[in-house]
């Protein structure tokens, strides 16, 4: 099935829920390292996902309501996500595609309020979803 190219400046834009935590998202920028461009932009290739990080985003949980700090990346494509036929640099061009699985990994742990002081949250990240936005309307891959 063909969909949308991905291209240099498209966005990542993940889901707030990630299982228990709730997370404050921002999204994430795609640099493309294809050759080819779309735009004047180039093309986004397997891997360029692995660039996208979103530092800095708060999260709680419904146990640990004293907000903690984290980092969002992208975890997989989906399959939708990869074109099977169009590739850039001999690696498959990035698709608009379905859902991603993204990642929140935990640098400052959420708190539990608790007599005895605050108890930190002990999962050390969180599984969630995204899904990207693209500007190009005109070139499709499959």
């Amino acid at each position: 099935m063909s969909d949308f190219i991905l291209t240099t400046g498209d966005l990542a834009m993940f889901n707030p829920t990630f299982g228990a935590a709730i997370v404050t998202v921002r999204p994430g920028n795609l640099s493309g390292t294809g050759k080819m461009k779309i735009n004047q932009k180039l093309v986004c290739i397997d891997g360029d996902e692995k660039t996208v990080i979103v530092p800095g985003c708060p999260y709680m949980t419904p146990v640990y309501n004293i907000p903690g700090v984290g980092i969002l990346s992208i975890a997989s494509l989906a399959p939708n996500q990869k074109a099977l036929r169009v590739k850039s640099n001999h690696k498959p061009v990035l698709l608009k595609g379905g859902t991603f699985n993204a990642k929140f990994q935990v640098l400052v742990p959420a708190q539990q309020p608790t007599p005895g002081g605050p108890v930190p949250d002990a999962t050390p990240q969180y599984a969630g979803t995204g899904s990207f936005v693209t500007t190009n309307f005109r070139v499709k891959g499959t």
